[in-house]
């Protein structure tokens, strides 16, 4: 379904932090994978043949996909589901900015506004 080349993850070789799954990192071109094209890069396989890929070293792993022959059914779970999946690591970040920022800005406008309408009435 995919060349073992593809994937990442695992206990011993972490994607993301505190995640030991097993991730897509790159479909190959021509492959099965991209010929049916509902696998895509970033996606975590959940399960290989109805087997749990969880707490799994990499070449573990990997032995399963060279084991899996021909018919191969994965659970995924696509990258827009995964919450700080591959690719999302700096939208963390931001989002804990703008928790700052926000009230800020809003503090601001309200202060503004207040002394506008005071001055305002002032004229």
């Amino acid at each position: 379904y995919t060349t073992l080349s593809d994937l990442i993850g695992g206990i011993n070789q972490q994607y993301i932090t505190n995640d030991s799954g097993i991730y897509v990192s790159r479909i190959k071109d021509g492959g099965a994978a991209a010929a049916d094209g509902r696998l895509q890069e970033g996606d975590k396989i959940i399960s290989i043949n109805g087997r749990l890929l969880t707490n799994l070293l990499h070449s573990e792993a990997v032995d399963l996909f060279r084991e899996a022959g021909e018919d191969v059914v994965l659970k995924v779970q696509h990258k827009s589901q995964v919450q700080n999946g591959p690719g999302h690591e700096g939208d963390s970040n931001a989002s804990g900015v703008a928790k700052y920022i926000l009230p800020v800005l809003l503090g601001v406008a309200v202060v503004t506004t207040l002394a506008f309408l005071k001055y305002r009435r002032r004229i």
